[in-house]
């Protein structure tokens, strides 16, 4: 194995290892933690790629554990299906837009998202309003993650002001994040933008991200979750701007 391999292995692998104690602590935050490290140092497109396996699988027993997926299905369905069908578009952005764009688009949403929640700033008020409300942010969503990987916002801020109780709330952000990153991965094999060697290391991640979960889970009882969740937030405030600013000044 060359240098330059072992290196991405190793980046590879303390990037999901610090994603996974995230999750752990605070019950999400992988891909957003992932995208942001990987996206500086190997690129849009091969962060997206990396961070597939591993979002998948630390996600499918939270979208299916709870009691409520037959409700989160009967009552969200319209949304769902608007944020796996628009993936395959956003993905055909990315194919062929110049991917410098993209990262800055995927820093303006990383810091944004920062900002919401260390203001506090009520975002899902607004974009819940609307009889057609489910479908809009669904599709949304499902753009920009086909765009950036990041199925963030609006779905997150959506799926919280819809006011459900907090463990349908996280069961439904599970399947949310499972849906969209398997369409998500489906569309990049399509385009060609899924090699052999991305998706291999994708799997090889599965084991730091779960290892850094339980790691996260033991820190949880002796941390307060408050003020991670303070550092947290302030720290991908900074990697959002600090990826529209590379991506700016080229």
């Amino acid at each position: 194995m060359a240098a330059s391999d072992l290196l991405l292995l190793g980046l590879v692998t303390a990037t999901f290892l610090l994603a996974g104690m995230v999750k752990g602590v605070i019950g999400m935050g992988m891909p957003t933690v992932s995208l942001a490290l990987l996206t500086a140092t190997v690129g849009l497109p091969s962060a997206m790629a990396l961070l597939l396996a591993p979002t998948i699988v630390t996600n499918v027993w939270q979208a299916l554990v709870g009691g409520y997926l037959t409700a989160i299905l009967r009552r969200l369905w319209g949304f769902l299906l608007a944020s796996v069908v628009t993936v395959w578009l956003g993905v055909t952005i990315l194919a062929r837009a110049e991917v410098r764009w993209l990262s800055a688009l995927l820093g303006v949403l990383i810091a944004f998202y920062a900002l919401s929640g260390l203001l506090r700033l009520e975002i899902g008020r607004v974009v819940a309003r609307g009889r057609h409300a489910g479908p809009i942010n669904g599709g949304l969503t499902g753009l920009l993650t086909g765009m950036t990987g990041s199925s963030v916002f609006p779905g997150v801020a959506y799926l919280q002001a819809l006011d459900l109780p907090r463990d349908m709330l996280i069961q439904a952000m599970g399947v949310l994040f499972v849906a969209t990153t398997t369409a998500l991965g489906l569309a990049m094999g399509g385009q060609r933008l899924l090699s052999v060697e991305l998706a291999g290391l994708s799997l090889a991640a599965v084991v730091p991200a779960l290892i850094g979960m339980q790691l996260g889970q033991r820190l949880r009882r002796r941390l307060s979750e408050t003020t991670f969740r303070r550092v947290f937030l302030s720290g991908l405030l900074a990697m959002g701007g600090y990826l529209l600013l590379r991506s700016l000044l080229g």
